[in-house]
């Protein structure tokens, strides 16, 4: 038998949660998700539980802005061109600058 792996507070978590989502909404929360740093269940329990989420700068997250903000100026070269702005746009672009915020307070 394997040994039970325990979180830092010695919890077991052995319970499974789960929800549907749709492709859109997914794709917004991998985005969030690799902005945090955090592993996808850290985020979604902590935002569940309505838990802070501290973003502690690293590579992985620093290449997950690099990618957002590379996401960020391609759409706006788009709305540049005379297109229409789309709100997950300025979801991402939010949770950029709070990201990018928390970084510049430490």
């Amino acid at each position: 038998m394997s040994a039970k792996n325990l979180d830092k507070h010695n919890r077991f978590r052995c319970i499974t949660v789960g929800f549907r989502v749709s492709p859109e909404e997914n794709e917004q929360i991998n985005r969030v998700v690799a902005l945090s740093g955090l592993s996808k269940q850290e985020y979604c329990y902590r935002k569940c539980l309505d838990m802070e989420i501290v973003v502690e700068g690293n590579p992985r997250v620093y290449k997950a802005l690099k990618t957002e903000l590379d996401a960020v100026l391609e759409e706006l070269k788009r709305i540049e061109a005379g297109q229409n702005i789309n709100e997950d746009l300025l979801t991402i672009i939010e949770q950029i600058n709070k990201t990018l915020y928390g970084f510049r307070e430490e």
